[in-house]
Formats: structure tokens, sequence, C-alpha cells
């Protein structure tokens, strides 16, 4: 793999050492016969416990940076977590000394109790006023960012109670956030995370991946409608409807980088990437919009957020749903999202290789130049706090007709360019002798010099941007979706004279 480092991986680990050592136990059993197989069972089973543990555990990040970018933009500071006094009470109510009833170790317990009242209670000289209005002990000095919300949050969907509507029908009811949370599961569970931290690899795992990605919108309709709710029913359809308009852009995006890689397995698209010289996103910037805009609406978050559109549906198709029902539905939500980040530096921005990793050589800087998780996750959160996170900020959420007429009419023929596009670089313009093992490729060159078509592309595309953003005559060009902008001021329109 381009840029290896030499270092035993995860998959040698557990292929080489522990499928030895399983073979070895098994020797003289009944399951002799079926020991390799064993070991690669559990092999593959490790590898994706390691890489989806790695997700899990770093999607408090995601949560994490919402927050505080979200406060940021709002001239706040966000969530913090505060050391501050326990059992103060309000207005005077307290639990009283409620120390006492503890046996042996009451005393310094009440001691402890009465020093974070004095130190960090509800007095404080600097804020009389606030001081003086409210006993609730909210003044303290922050030690942690807030980071920990994120796991008080998740012990308040624990305690809650979940009920199931009167004349809901109760099964499908139950099953549809299986089928939500169990395929966004099996998503995680096969995306690789870094160069051999990956559990099973099957030759077509792209399309699998995008085919359990599909399976969600069902869970979502079936949710909706077994609810007996009006409000989740239409939750449920607009959900539905906005996921299959959205899913075909989606799928031809993807597999116009799977074309232009030449493969439809996650680790020879990354690793096409680090030995042709150019990640996919300097060759295809038109699909690195369309994935990112078509996962927005896949994974509903603003201005994609209609199925759920809480101003309008409540909580829209989840609305019955309570406790940790509502907890893991707004989990995987969060996990959708996460993957598609992922996707999103798999397929556009070289997975798990540095930047210029070529060009870094043998620079002495620890693991920084060498294919590392530490860079999928980076490129991840980036992703996530510069699109996501923003795009929730700056939009608003836009109508039915807009997201169906926007995803057909716009999404699909620029899906179908990308896609031709793809063709015509991989046909005519690649240069299978450029591509290196070591170091960085000019697989991209166009006979001119090394990364001409990249820069050409990305050139292109940022003119084009540019000019867009500048087009300033919306009535030179009335061909467009008469939905995104009205002409004529508001109170102005005459009915009748169209």
């Amino acid at each position: 793999m381009s840029g290896s480092t030499g270092l035993p991986t995860i998959n040698s680990l557990v292929k080489e050492d522990l499928a030895g050592l399983i073979v070895d136990l098994l020797a003289g059993t009944p399951l002799e016969g079926q020991a390799e197989a064993i070991a690669a069972f559990t092999g593959a089973l490790l590898t994706s416990i390691v890489g989806f543990l790695a997700i899990m555990l770093s999607m408090f990040m995601i949560l994490w940076i919402e927050r505080k970018q979200l406060g940021r933009m709002m001239d706040r500071r966000g969530a913090m977590t505060s050391l501050r006094s326990l059992w103060v009470g309000e207005n005077g109510t307290t639990a009283g000394e409620w120390w006492t009833m503890v046996p042996l170790i009451g005393r310094p317990i009440g001691a402890l109790n009465r020093w974070l009242n004095s130190a960090f209670g509800n007095h404080d000289p600097s804020r009389p006023t606030v001081d003086r209005v409210g006993n609730r002990s909210w003044m303290g000095f922050a030690i942690f960012p807030g980071f920990f919300q994120n796991i008080a949050d998740g012990m308040k969907f624990l305690i809650k109670e979940h009920m199931v509507p009167e004349r809901a029908d109760k099964f499908v009811f139950e099953v549809a956030p299986y089928l939500v949370i169990s395929s966004t599961v099996l998503i995680l569970g096969l995306i690789p995370m870094g160069s051999g931290v990956y559990g099973p690899n099957p030759e077509l795992s792209v399309l699998f991946a995008m085919a359990v990605f599909g399976i969600a919108p069902i869970g979502v309709f079936f949710g909706g409608w077994a609810s007996n709710n009006k409000y989740t029913l239409i939750g449920g359809i607009r959900s539905a409807v906005q996921l299959t308009s959205y899913e075909i852009p989606l799928l031809l995006t993807v597999l116009s980088v799977c074309i232009l890689s030449g493969s439809f397995n996650f680790v020879e698209i990354i690793t096409f990437q680090g030995q042709s010289g150019a990640w996919n996103l300097f060759l295809l910037p038109l699909g690195g919009a369309l994935f990112l805009i078509s996962m927005l609406a896949e994974v509903e978050r603003i201005p994609f957020d209609m199925p759920e559109a809480e101003a309008e549906l409540v909580e829209g198709w989840w609305t019955e749903y309570g406790g940790m029902r509502f907890g893991l539905l707004f989990a995987a939500e969060y996990m959708r999202t996460y993957a598609a980040c992922i996707l999103f530096a798999h397929f556009f921005l070289g997975g798990w290789h540095a930047p210029f990793h070529g060009l870094w050589g043998d620079l002495p800087i620890v693991g920084l130049a060498s294919p590392s998780i530490l860079w999928v996750l980076l490129k991840a959160w980036l992703v996530f706090a510069v699109v996501f996170v923003w795009a929730r900020v700056a939009l608003l959420r836009i109508r039915t007709d807009q997201i169906l007429e926007f995803g057909w009419r716009m999404l699909l023929p620029l899906a179908v360019l990308n896609l031709v596009l793809a063709v015509v670089f991989r046909l005519f313009l690649f240069d299978a002798s450029g591509v290196v093992d070591e170091g960085l490729g000019s697989a991209w060159s166009l006979g001119i010099f090394a990364w001409a078509l990249p820069l050409l592309v990305t050139g292109a595309s940022l003119g084009i941007f540019a000019f867009l953003l500048r087009d300033e005559n919306k009535e030179a060009t009335p061909e467009r979706m008469f939905h995104i902008r009205t002409l004529e001021p508001a109170g102005t329109h005459v009915p009748g004279t169209e």
C-alpha cells in the first residue's frame, strides 16, 4: 500500500498471530478441519469491532463540534461542564443535611458539600444581580468545554419510559427503529478506518454499503405509518419520497468515483488515490458537491429536514417514540451523518493518506506522513464542521416540492454529467504508468507535466463557481426552477394576471 511504513497493521497481526493461535488451539479437536475458516471469521470480526469502536468513540467529537460551533456562531460559548456545588436546591429548598444518614462517611461528605457550596455555590459577589435573582447554582469554574454533556444526554434517554401508542401497529412500531439502527451499524462495520484497520473486505464493498444505506428509508416509512399519528404519517411519506429521489444522484456519483478509481472496493479506491498522485476531489469536484448535497438529504439534515420539521410536524416520523428508542434514532441520524463524512473522506479526500504524502518522504515527523486513522478522523471532522454544521446555521428549511424539484431537475442531470466526465477521464486521459507503489504518482499528467488534469479541472471548476456566485441578473435565465426565488416583491402580485 502506498506510503506504508513497514509496521505491522491490525489486519496482519490478526491474520498471522491470532490465526496461528486459533489453528494451534483447535488442533486435535473435531473442529480442526474448520480451523482456518474459524480463524478467518474471528480475524474479520475483531478488526470490524476495532473499526466500529473507533467510529463510535470518535463520534462524540462531532456532537461536541456541533454544540460548540453553533454556540460560537451565535456569539455564545455553548455547552460547558462546570465545577459547582451539589444539592444546593432552589429558593432555599434543599434536601437538608442528608449526609447525616450515611454511615461512616457521612461527616466527610457533609464537609465536602459545605465547601462546594461556599466555594462554587450560589453566592458570587462579582454578579450581585444574578446572585440576588437566581438561587440556582449555575455559576462555577469551567473545567471541561461541554464534552461530557453528551454523556448526560444519553443517561437522560436511558431513564425515560418507553410507551407504545394505544392504536399503533405494535409489531411494526417496534421493528422500525431496529431497521434504521441496525442498517446504520452495519455500514459502520464495513467502512475501513485506516491502513489495515478494516474487517470484511469484499470486492464489491462499496455496492454492498450503498445497498445497506438504502434500507433505512423502509424503517422510516414503517415507523411513521405504524405510529397511527397523522404527523408521523406525513413525516414518513415525506422521508420515503425524499430519500428515494436523492438516492439516484447519490448512487450515480458513487459510481463515477468507482469508475475513476477502477474498483468497487473501499480499500482499492483509497489506495488508488494515494498511488495516482491526485485525490478524486480535484478530478471530480462536481461529484464531491453532488455527494455532499445528496448526503445532506439522505441523513435529513437542514435544509432537507422536512421529514422531521419540528416546527410543523412536532418531530416528524419519530414523534411517538420516546425513551432510549428516541435516543437511538437520534444517535442513528448522527451515525449516518458521521458515516457520510467518512465516506466523503474515503471517496474524495484520499482516505487515510496524508496530503502530499509522497513529498513528505522520511521527514522526522512521527507518523504524520504515513497512512493513519488520524487522517481519516481529521478529514471527517473537517467535512462535518465546514459542510454539515455550517449548512445548518446558514440555510433555511425548504419545502417538499422544492426538495423534489431540486433533486430530479438539477442533481440528476448533473450526476449524469459527472458520470460522463469520470468515464472520459478514465478511458482517455488516464496514464497507468504514472501509478506508483511508493512516493507520489502522476497518472493524470496529460503528457505535459505532473498533475496537469487535476489542476486544470480544479481551476475551471473554481472559475465556474465564482461566475455563478456573481450571477445578479436573475430574470435573464427564466428556465430556472421557479420555486427557488420570488421575482416579485411580496404584496405586489395580482391573482389572475399570470
